[in-house]
């Protein structure tokens, strides 16, 4: 049977969905679990006795940790997932997993160096070499993308070298940071969101634009349908996870005429679509991924 544990929830949404789901999963897995806003807890870096604060209590009892970081607050997040690390408590998320997964750039130069394969993506550091670097993505359409957006903004595709140019100008002045991806026609508009906890694939669906949108982000108004994925998909979303050094994290991937391209990496994935879509508690599969680390660390 296993142990009752204290599960903290880091999340600055007490009634969003995902939040809610696992409150839920956790209490009737028979845990104490409760929601803390992060951006309200008090550090204390010492190194003999690293502390956290909340509202006055210290949180020196707490058995796991389950962040959900908006990407607004990741540095904050991080930093209060690294102090509860350093308190030897367990997370479902790793601090500098978090910084890792935020910075598109970051995320595609490891899968991609690790055999990974992704659309193909230039970083221009000029707009000369913008031009000459676009030929390498073929013809148009190009994706434009802010190396920071999440929920599919700050992603623009170009239709011509002329558009893709002077989106890369716009971003440049506003100083954001911007790559160019390769168009992959085959599968405009739709996309796979596979969600991994732990060692296997818990959930996957593909989501679909419904306006014609190139983009399927279910927060962009698009749909989505249970789908069964290959043993390749499953076997690159595994390992592109592991290779971020998470634990728990939705995989976006392209099916192309060159097999599947993995486009990011989400470690803080939302649950209402995908659970309502294929039916599977995956609230509880991230409860019992603790439970099991309780497990094994008593043994």
């Amino acid at each position: 049977m296993n142990q009752k544990l204290k599960i903290v929830i880091l999340s600055r949404g007490p009634s969003l969905y995902s939040t809610r789901s696992l409150l839920r999963a956790g209490r009737e897995r028979g845990h104490h679990i409760s929601v803390m806003d992060h951006m309200n807890c008090d550090l204390v870096i010492d190194s003999k006795k690293p502390q956290v604060w909340y509202y006055g209590r210290n949180c020196s009892d707490i058995d796991a940790v389950i962040p959900r970081i908006g990407a607004s607050v990741t540095a904050h997040g991080a930093a209060v997932i690294r102090q509860f690390e350093l308190m030897n408590c367990f997370t479902t998320l790793n601090s500098e997993a978090l910084l890792l997964t935020r910075n598109k750039l970051s995320c595609l130069q490891v899968l991609s160096g690790n055999g990974i394969d992704i659309p193909k993506t230039i970083l221009p550091s000029t707009r000369s070499m913008a031009y000459r670097f676009l030929d390498q993505l073929k013809r148009p359409p190009y994706v434009i993308k802010v190396v920071s957006g999440t929920h599919g903004s700050g992603v623009l595709k170009a239709d011509s070298k002329t558009s893709a140019l002077h989106l890369l100008d716009t971003f440049s002045q506003l100083r954001e940071m911007v790559i160019a991806q390769e168009y992959i026609e085959e599968s405009s508009g739709k996309d796979l969101r596979i969600i991994v906890v732990g060692d296997r694939v818990v959930a996957a669906m593909e989501r679909k634009s419904n306006t014609g949108d190139f983009r399927s982000n279910l927060h962009l108004g698009g749909s989505a349908s249970l789908i069964k994925i290959s043993d390749e998909e499953r076997d690159i979303a595994i390992k592109s996870v592991h290779l971020m050094g998470l634990k728990v994290a939705g995989v976006d991937m392209l099916r192309s005429h060159r097999g599947p391209l993995v486009l990011e990496v989400n470690a803080s994935p939302g649950l209402e679509g995908i659970e309502k879509t294929t039916g599977v508690d995956i609230a509880a599969h991230i409860i019992a991924l603790a439970e099991n680390h309780q497990n094994v660390s008593h043994e």
